[in-house]
């Protein structure tokens, strides 16, 4: 998994006993590989010199990072998956925000990648469905097992023995996003979060932080001076602005020193706590 990352993927994995227990000094799992995706590395992992799994769950546009890994960058981690005989679950829930030409949305933009490679998303980041519940996943044809048997056939087993399909109401909702209305105001809202997110970057900036993320993804990830803790500075900005933040080491061991900020928000909230941070949170 990547570290920092959305945090399912690491609490899945635990509630099906794929992994051992949590070390108490890293705060990691025994079992999962964590990839550190920091500012130092560009928020991708150097691949080769991390050691072999099963599965490997990569997020583009990345929560909480915001970064959006490059069609070189996705290359290289298909390549890696398919000489290790690691599958890849990719999480492509933040792809419409990309705006940046050349940077894929789907894994499956790269060569190679139907060998190897599962693609999960959702209409929540689309369309708000966040509460509605809908989404779909990708299992390719090609994708197999070491023993040959088709990667799909089991998963639609676990799909039809656990889940019995969306609701017509839902379906209704999710067929209505995919019209040319629809699609058109997803775009509108979406082209609204990316404004916000810009507004939250240019008001963290000027108070003189290191900003990432909020180009092609609906969060600003902002890294804190050296030796500050995400939880401090949390309550220091609750404290002093009543802005809510989202410490980083609530998503791995690898947020820790950063700060979410999300531009899920009206305008007026998004302006205000702006003006705030900008007021309150200036660096001497």
């Amino acid at each position: 998994v990547q570290d920092p990352s959305y945090p399912v993927y690491v609490d899945t994995s635990v509630m099906m006993g794929q992994t051992g227990l949590i070390n108490e000094e890293t705060r990691q799992f025994d079992g999962i590989v964590y990839m550190p995706c920091t500012a130092e590395n560009n928020f991708f992992p150097d691949l080769a010199s991390l050691p072999r799994a099963d599965v490997v769950y990569f997020c583009s546009p990345n929560n909480p990072t915001g970064a959006a890994a490059t069609k070189e960058q996705l290359t290289e981690l298909v390549n890696i998956c398919k000489e290790r005989g690691s599958i890849l679950v990719f999480d492509a829930a933040y792809a419409p925000f990309i705006r940046s030409p050349g940077i894929p949305k789907s894994i499956y933009e790269i060569e190679g990648a139907k060998d190897v490679a599962i693609e999960c998303n959702s209409f929540s980041k689309y369309a708000g469905f966040t509460g509605v519940r809908l989404g779909w996943t990708v299992v390719p044809e090609n994708l197999k097992f070491s023993d040959g048997t088709p990667v799909r056939n089991d998963f639609n087993r676990v799909m039809t023995t656990a889940f019995n399909g969306a609701s017509n109401i839902v379906q209704s909702g999710g067929l209505a996003c995919l019209d040319e209305e629809g699609q058109k105001e997803i775009t509108t809202l979406i082209d609204y979060y990316l404004e916000n997110a810009a507004m939250l970057k240019e008001a963290m900036e000027s108070i003189g932080y290191d900003v990432y993320g909020g180009t092609d993804a609906p969060y600003v990830f902002v890294k804190l001076p050296e030796g500050q803790g995400s939880w401090e500075a949390f309550s220091e900005i609750l404290e002093k602005a009543q802005v809510v933040t989202i410490p980083g080491a609530g998503f791995g061991p690898g947020g820790e020193g950063y700060l979410r900020l999300s531009a899920f928000a009206p305008r007026d909230g998004v302006i205000e706590a702006c003006t705030r941070l900008k007021e309150q949170m200036k660096k001497e």
